[in-house]
């Protein structure tokens, strides 16, 4: 499953699965733990994590779960590189939880994130799930306009993590027997 929300535009963008223990994987998962904790240390004790906490956090919140059966996890690829990535961990036979949503920063701006949560979709879909939840911060403010600008709505809490501030989800809308989605 590679995943172009625009086929032949010549967008510089490809989502398809990954092994969340390849070494591209991990850089990814490290850049994305640094990035929300510098953030947080930043907000809250005024200077940017430690390499022992990255290591740390890292620890306490294994992503082994992205896989099948699981769940998954998905790479993007901006012109060839590995720049963004995705996880979903199945929470029920109806329910995926999105996770684990990041873009290098010198990638924002060029729709990796609408392309790593149409990718998502599809997989959710494959999974055979009708929702897709997530939780977040107050403070990752880009994160939560992305989300809200593709069909992600806020909810009541359904999770209660250490850093979940506010919650979202998303109906998935079912697929035809063609493979066409229904909301086209």
């Amino acid at each position: 499953m590679t995943i172009s929300t625009q086929p032949g535009t010549g967008e510089p963008w490809a989502v398809a699965p990954a092994d969340v223990g390849s070494a591209e994987a991990l850089e990814l998962l490290r850049a994305y733990y640094t990035d929300v904790a510098d953030r947080w240390y930043r907000l809250h004790l005024g200077r940017d994590s430690t390499a022992e906490e990255i290591e740390t956090g890292l620890a306490g919140s294994p992503s082994d779960d992205l896989a099948p059966p699981t769940g998954i996890f998905l790479l993007g690829r901006y012109a060839g590189r590995a720049d963004a990535c995705a996880g979903l961990r199945l929470r029920d036979a109806a329910t995926a939880e999105l996770t684990r949503v990041y873009v290098r920063p010198e990638r924002r701006g060029t729709r990796g994130g609408a392309h790593l949560l149409a990718a998502a979709d599809e997989a959710a879909r494959a999974l055979g799930v009708e929702r897709i939840v997530l939780d977040t911060r107050l403070d990752l403010v880009e994160a939560r306009a992305l989300y809200t600008r593709h069909g992600y709505r806020e909810t009541p809490a359904h999770s209660d993590g250490p850093y979940a501030e506010v919650w979202y989800g998303k109906e998935l809308a079912p697929q035809h027997p063609d493979g066409a989605r229904a909301d086209r």
